[in-house]
């Protein structure tokens, strides 16, 4: 399979000014140890952490230890604080922007009583402030299953927010991205509630639900000064632009396999050049579209796939033996996609890769 190179057009250049951008970054799994479903993350090191030099070399922050890097599908709490503490400390050596997730998988599964769900929420926002990262209080599997109204919400990010010393973002992961938070938050006014509370502690929230105009109608009703992270991997082209009453900023997955030609477009939008914001970013589209389809949550399997075609790793194997969450067919029209797109800056590379790998799963 030949591919056309034509990634290696975008280039790192100076750094964009008009939207935030962070990128929700994969880590490489060690594919030496037991990365098997069950097994505690092994990882390795080096390679995911080159691979955040890569993005903040575009100018995007990095958003850590969130979904994308297999947060609740693999990745053990032990392994994230190693890698929230790693992360952190590369980002102070480049001036890199980092934000980090704060969870609650430290408590093992089943049921946990909510002053359990707030003990392990607050032990994580710690951990991830003492690395020195912005935290992100994500959804909680445990906090979906033992609310039983929203004031349960209220109460346990009420203690949270009122305990951190600086502003945080909140995360909103709909239920394409994970089954087992479905319904959260009880009903859609309680994180608004609760941001208009605590409006002095809540910096943005990223929003995942995948339903481009419900993000319009929130980012309209949020207080003044608190953002909107686009995570909806379908339309972020249109909600960065935004319209004439605002947009969004972004807090992406598909942000770690675009990076180049998204850099090139929100280069394009500082300078008012939206036609060339859309060639550049457009061309995506399709394949995020085609990476994040059901089952979305295993959209994993899909970056790690284009960065071993890209040359950013040496090998599939993933933590939790998720490499092999997508088919063989899925994967073949993922590379096609991302060769449209622009994404595979080394043709002889992609394609020698790309050969080999058609003919292990029978498809040369």
């Amino acid at each position: 399979m030949r591919f056309s190179g034509r990634g290696s057009e975008f280039a790192p250049g100076k750094p964009f000014t008009s939207r935030i951008a962070y990128a929700a970054a994969p880590v490489t799994a060690d594919p030496r140890a037991e990365n098997i479903p069950g097994a505690p993350a092994a990882l390795d090191w080096d390679t995911t952490l080159r691979f955040r030099h890569h993005l903040w070399s575009y100018g995007f922050g990095v958003a850590e230890a969130m979904d994308t890097a297999q947060r609740g599908a693999g990745l053990d709490y032990p392994a994230t604080r190693e890698l929230i503490r790693r992360s952190a400390a590369e980002a102070r050596s480049v001036g890199g922007a980092i934000v980090a997730g704060v969870a609650t998988d430290q408590l093992p599964p089943g049921p946990a009583s909510l002053d359990e769900i707030t003990k392990a929420y607050l032990q994580q926002l710690h951990d991830v402030r003492d690395a020195g990262a912005t935290p992100v209080l994500m959804c909680s599997r445990h906090l979906a299953a033992a609310t039983r109204e929203p004031d349960d919400y209220k109460r346990v990010y009420g203690e949270l927010l009122s305990q951190s010393d600086k502003p945080v973002l909140l995360h909103w992961l709909g239920e394409a991205f994970d089954p087992a938070l479905a319904g959260y938050w009880g009903n859609h006014d309680t994180v608004l509630e609760i941001i208009d509370e605590h409006r002095d502690r809540v910096a943005g929230i990223k929003l995942s639900l995948l339903d481009a105009d419900y993000e319009i109608e929130m980012r309209r009703r949020l207080p003044e000064g608190v953002r909107m992270y686009t995570g909806d991997d379908f339309n972020y082209p249109s909600l960065i632009c935004g319209d004439e009453r605002g947009h969004s900023e972004a807090l992406l997955g598909v942000l770690a396999v675009i990076a180049p030609p998204a850099a090139a477009a929100l280069r394009a939008l500082d300078e008012g050049d939206l036609d060339a914001y859309d060639r550049a970013l457009t061309p995506t589209l399709p394949l995020a579209r085609h990476l994040f389809a059901a089952p979305t949550y295993h959209y994993k399997t899909g970056i790690v796939f284009l960065n071993w075609l890209a040359g950013h790793q040496d090998h599939l194997t993933m933590v939790n033996g998720a490499q092999s969450g997508r088919s063989p067919q899925h994967l073949l029209t993922l590379m096609k996609l991302a060769d449209e797109a622009g994404l595979l800056p080394d043709a002889e590379l992609a394609s020698r890769r790309a050969g080999a790998w058609l003919t292990t799963v029978g498809l040369a």
